[in-house]
């Protein structure tokens, strides 16, 4: 038997990026096991878990896990899993082979077995001033007892992979690129959908969208700018939804200095079933991010079918193509000009739409699944499957 751990104690709502990244492999990993393969997850002691093929959060946070499932004796943030989850993985492994799935550099760093390690990003060092000092420090220390231990190394685009080798001293052989994709759910919604949330979030019938985290790499103070350089009375809003952090109040602070007023509105969080029908009521979706590991929300926006104006940072560029109208992010003025120009070009949009709808197509969760379960075979060294 091949036993192939992955550790899913970030599939909780304090990691709902991670916790996605989680859900959506292990479904889509598990129907492409052979004879003598078999999943096991390790799920945190809070979470609840929910067996279904469907890789769709819960509305109350859980995600859905399919496969074994057992419960891990500490979380990632307790110093106690240094030993209390290499000894949950020896009793696992018993006389299989077996290997160990990290999607998150806070991990056991010794663990006995072929380990393989999911990168994301290197926000910390790419942005120091975005982070204090010490949570610097421990970023970078963290991450390079992870990539000590680890064996392989899975990043989620040749940008980040980039970022990655010139920040760590690791061997370019030792990463392999699998991609994200947008989920099952993310694709135009039914008219019926849409009037819903718009009836629920109060939104208009046309307006400019932004989704994401308020953080300082998300560039949302000069997009609030740009937008009160449109100076048109004919702008649709824009709506800005997404997690909020209360250290980073910038973009409402530029809001009430340009007296925007209901012309942008802070909708917050957004119920992961609502996400795939607010991308579909918007005219358009913005992203003016500096740096993305990957940039999720531009493929879950291009396959609900809403045309998108992204930053043309390395992985956007990367993940978008030219389906996306791309601009500088550090450019107000380039940022007001592609939303004005969207907005006021409603044959662009259609055709943008379109050629995002073909762009997501490219990517699958079940690709990012196949590429995963190669590595995993290739560790262990299985003939005829790797």
């Amino acid at each position: 038997m091949s036993r192939y751990i992955l550790d899913a104690r970030t599939a909780v709502p304090h990691f709902p990026g991670i916790g996605r990244y989680v859900s959506n492999l292990a479904s889509a990993l598990a129907p492409q096991l052979t004879a003598g393969e078999e999943l096991n997850l390790l799920e945190s002691p809070s979470s609840r878990r929910a067996i279904a093929s469907a890789p769709v959060p819960q509305a109350e946070g859980a995600f859905q896990l399919p496969g074994k499932s057992f419960i891990a004796p500490a979380t990632p943030f307790d110093i106690r899993q240094q030993w209390r989850i290499p000894n949950l993985l020896k009793r696992l492994q018993a006389d299989n082979e077996a290997l160990y799935h990290s999607p998150y550099y806070l991990m056991p760093y010794r663990t006995r077995l072929p380990t393989l390690l999911t990168f994301y990003d290197v926000i910390p060092l790419k942005f120091p001033n975005s982070v204090p000092a010490r949570a610097r420090l421990f970023f970078r220390l963290a991450a390079t007892l992870a990539l000590r231990a680890a064996d392989r190394v899975l990043v989620i685009s040749h940008a980040a992979r980039s970022d990655l080798l010139s920040f760590f001293s690791i061997p370019a052989s030792k990463t392999t690129v699998t991609p994200l994709a947008a989920g099952a759910r993310y694709r135009p919604q039914p008219s019926a959908e849409v009037a819903r949330i718009r009836h629920q979030y109060r939104l208009p019938e046309r307006f400019l969208l932004y989704l994401g985290i308020n953080k300082p790499h998300k560039n949302l103070p000069a997009l609030v700018d740009a937008y009160a350089q449109t100076a048109s009375p004919h702008m649709p809003p824009l709506v800005i939804a997404g997690a909020w952090d209360n250290r980073y109040p910038q973009p409402t602070q530029h809001a009430a200095r340009h007296e925007l007023g209901d012309a942008v509105r802070f909708l917050g969080p957004v119920a992961e079933r609502d996400l795939p029908a607010l991308y579909s009521a918007a005219t358009l979706f913005i992203f003016p991010s500096l740096y993305e590991g990957f940039g999720l929300p531009v493929l879950e926006a291009m396959a609900c079918g809403t045309p998108v104006a992204c930053s043309n940072t390395p992985s956007l560029t990367e993940i978008a193509g030219d389906a996306a109208l791309n601009f500088d992010p550090l450019s107000v003025t380039a940022i007001r000009d592609a939303m004005v120009e969207l907005i006021e070009d409603g044959r662009q949009r259609a055709r943008r739409a379109e050629q995002g709808l073909t762009r997501a197509g490219r990517y699958s969760w079940q690709a990012t699944a196949a590429a995963t379960l190669r590595c995993y075979r290739e560790m262990l060294g299985l003939p005829g499957k790797a």
